[in-house]
């Protein structure tokens, strides 16, 4: 059985700028062959809540399992790829190009804590599934004490 890889991380610090961010989505949403930095594409995604887990999904249709990299911290889960250019046909004028290719890069928040111990992510018919467990903020440990 393959795995998906899957690195735990305490946060993730080269997040670009928010305005920069801005800036970018504004012109690619002119024109999404444009950008102002490195050429990515963003896939969508659903995140949603059961009583005991958090589910995300991801459509991002074909980018193989390989070129796929999942990190989880304690707050948020960054999901990147690669969806490498199918070959263009040759002396063929485009009237539409509108699927996207290259790296891509999805940082999400989570909406409540999760147990990292307690992660599986599976990917079929071109969707990423992630299923966190949610840590149970009513569980109650007991702190030994010591004497200094």
């Amino acid at each position: 059985m393959d795995y998906i890889k899957i690195r735990f991380t305490d946060g993730f610090d080269h997040l670009d700028s928010k305005f920069e961010k801005t800036v970018e989505d504004l012109f690619r949403s002119i024109n999404p062959m444009f950008a102002l930095s490195e050429r990515t594409w963003k896939p969508q995604m659903d995140i949603y809540e059961t009583p005991d887990e958090i589910i995300i999904m991801g459509e991002i249709a074909g980018v193989t399992k390989e070129d796929l990299e999942l990190e989880i911290s304690s707050k948020a889960v960054k999901i990147q790829g690669n969806r490498v250019p199918i070959t263009r046909m040759e002396n063929a004028t485009y009237r539409l190009a509108e699927i996207q290719y290259g790296n891509f890069e999805r940082i999400l928040y989570l909406p409540s804590p999760i147990d990292p111990e307690v992660v599986s992510a599976s990917y079929s018919n071109g969707f990423l599934q992630v299923r966190l467990a949610k840590l149970s903020l009513d569980k109650t440990f007991k702190v030994p004490i010591t004497e200094r």
